[in-house]
């Protein structure tokens, strides 16, 4: 929009989340956190192609410990809190999460295709919301004016009814009066969660937000909570383990339940499989 000179990522992103949070067994916080995290690395699987991903990882002092989430330009997304659940004294009263981040780390990992070594940027955090803390991240380290709106909407009874996120950048070219002027549109914004939970499309929510910017729209794809792994994994990891961990494993009850902490799911193994692949694995 604005003849080219900024860029827009928009996301809707209900169904993802409500799939995370079934795979977690997440509660009304947890889900708020992660699924703000899950929200930002759809959007920043938009700056990628091909077989391409990100990692945004968040290392932190306060109950949430840190969060992981990794995504593909696929649109793929899967990731994980560090605590589940996060541990609190008292009931909290608001969507403030500074408290729950407490001082940290914000970092973005891009692995590109062909490349031998990761980039990775980092920050401090300063604001312990992860919207600003994303834009001071793209500030800081791509000297790039950003900004992120990441939006959960919960229902009186707890459950995600609206969920999305909006990613503006500034391009080559773009005057600091437009600059200026999108930062007070995006702080008077209409609630994007609650519009999607009403039931408007992302498409023209970005279209009706910003239609006197000349909004174009270039290209969309589907966005989705997925993990690659797969049993085969974890049969590979498994035979491939030190004979002193085999041992105790063989050693132990069963069956033998191993987690994929990205996604959640369970793969259980039988006493007679685990012989058969350490078997394999000499």
């Amino acid at each position: 929009m604005a003849d080219g000179t900024v860029r827009v990522s928009a996301v809707q992103a209900t169904g993802m989340i409500n799939q995370m949070r079934a795979n977690h067994g997440l509660g009304i916080m947890e889900t708020y956190i992660l699924g703000q995290a899950y929200i930002a690395g759809a959007l920043l699987a938009s700056t990628v192609k091909g077989n391409d991903r990100v990692q945004l990882q968040i290392e932190c002092g306060g109950p949430v410990k840190g969060l992981s989430v990794e995504s593909w330009a696929s649109g793929a997304v899967r990731g994980y809190l560090v605590n589940n659940p996060i541990p609190i004294s008292k009931p909290v009263e608001s969507f403030d999460t500074s408290m729950l981040y407490g001082p940290g780390f914000l970092s973005i990992t891009k692995i590109l295709e062909g490349s031998k070594t990761p980039f990775t940027g980092q920050i401090m955090m300063e604001y312990g919301n992860l919207a600003n803390d994303l834009a001071l991240y793209f500030r800081q380290s791509e000297q790039t004016p950003t900004l992120f709106c990441l939006s959960v909407k919960f229902d009186r009874e707890g459950r995600v009814w609206g969920a999305g996120g909006l990613f503006i950048q500034a391009l080559p070219g773009c005057a600091d009066s437009t600059l200026s002027a999108l930062q007070e549109r995006a702080s008077s914004l209409k609630g994007l969660g609650s519009a999607i939970a009403e039931g408007e499309g992302i498409r023209e929510y970005a279209e009706a937000m910003f239609a006197d910017y000349g909004i174009k729209h270039e290209a969309h794809f589907p966005v989705g909570f997925s993990c690659p792994c797969s049993r085969e994994n974890f049969r590979t990891y498994l035979a491939n383990m030190p004979a002193n961990e085999k041992e105790a494993i063989s050693e132990g009850s069963f069956p033998l339940v191993l987690e994929c902490f990205n996604c959640g799911t369970d793969y259980s193994f039988e006493k007679q499989e685990i012989d058969e692949i350490f078997q394999e694995g000499k």
